[in-house]
């Protein structure tokens, strides 16, 4: 039988992959998202309409897709504790994937109190319509952010996270808390992903590529943080979704060798885990843009810059639990999915443009 799916965050870059990919797979799916304008509306709303879902900005109407009859869509927010309750109990909805979440770590050192209303506190109305109606699995976006000053690489579940480096990187770790602590005591399955540098097409405008891009087409300067000397996971969006449809029909189970006197950080005696998303290969920022350079046969013009406050040098993912328990494997080469966001840019490079992203 399939299952009834909330998908929060659902006009969101990830959001908008996983609910395609989810009624593409048969499940019923309810997408809220409250388009908030941290980045173009009008973005979220072009990934809207990619999925049959027309917006009119009418808050709380269930809008039904025209493509998928198994997809529907609610511009609503998870700060709404009533309507977030209403809306599962109306939908019947059996697992909750959360991504809805303020975005960016530069943002957050400057409004520090968007990360706590909308990561914790709409988390913990998460957590609460989880428990109040019987939610068989919660499955929530980390970030590898939450590893912070941690320089023991390939970042392993099972290391520290206790020095986050960003506001932004300690709301994902506070999810991660109060979802033990959720689990603990009522019980509630909780599967926690950290998700290393996602890019593909429909990403969000203020990340690496979708600025690169843009930049070298405009024959414009790339600025380039750590004077080149980064190195990030990048995670293609199709790996990231194939991932968390095969995750969500998993619930976590009690660890019965978790020892209290040397905790595992990643599981409990509470039905909790967390997985680490990544491709397992970090890429130099600069061998990142000699790729782009070579799929649109253009030089880039680099701006060697220091690294900004809140950044980390390098990410590496240890997927070593993800591969044992899902199978995972990330297939997409950088090559690949650097040409697919090209590609795709390129083909609405003139709508986008028109409306100023």
């Amino acid at each position: 039988m399939k299952k009834n799916i909330l998908v929060t965050g659902a006009a969101g870059f990830i959001g908008f992959h996983l609910s395609k990919k989810l009624s593409e797979s048969g499940f019923h799916v309810i997408g809220i998202d409250n388009l908030n304008d941290y980045y173009s509306v009008f973005l979220k709303k072009f990934r809207l309409e990619h999925l049959g879902i027309r917006c009119n900005n009418e808050k709380n109407k269930r809008i039904n897709s025209t493509i998928f009859k198994n997809l529907s869509f609610y511009q609503s927010d998870i700060l709404d504790h009533d309507y977030l309750n209403l809306c599962i109990q109306d939908n019947n909805i059996d697992i909750i994937i959360n991504l809805a979440a303020q975005a960016g770590v530069r943002h957050s050192l400057e409004f520090p109190q968007d990360y706590v209303s909308n990561n914790i506190q709409g988390f913990l109305n998460i957590l609460e319509a989880s428990r109040h109606n019987n939610i068989e699995h919660l499955i929530y976006a980390s970030s590898s952010s939450v590893y912070g000053l941690n320089k023991n690489i390939p970042f392993s579940v099972n290391s520290s996270t206790e020095h986050p480096c960003s506001i932004y990187a300690a709301s994902k770790k506070s999810n991660e808390l109060f979802a033990h602590s959720y689990s603990h005591l009522y019980g509630l399955p909780t599967t926690g992903l950290r998700f290393f540098t996602v890019y593909g097409p429909y990403g969000r405008p203020d990340m690496a590529l979708f600025l690169f891009l843009k930049a070298m087409l405009n024959d414009k300067k790339i600025k380039v943080f750590n004077h080149g000397n980064m190195k990030r996971d990048f995670t293609y969006v199709d790996d990231i979704v194939n991932t968390i449809t095969k995750i969500s029909l998993i619930q976590p189970s009690e660890d019965k060798n978790w020892n209290p006197s040397n905790p595992n950080p990643s599981s409990s005696s509470c039905p909790y885990k967390i997985y680490n998303i990544g491709n397992n290969i970090p890429v130099k920022l600069t061998d990142f843009i000699e790729t782009l350079e070579d799929k649109l046969g253009l030089k880039a013009n680099l701006d060697l810059l220091p690294i900004q406050p809140g950044d980390v040098e390098e990410t590496h993912a240890d997927i070593n639990s993800t591969i044992e328990h899902f199978g995972y494997k990330p297939q997409t080469k950088i090559k690949d999915g650097i040409a697919s966001f090209v590609d795709w840019y390129l083909n609405y490079q003139d709508i986008l443009d028109k409306n100023g992203i």
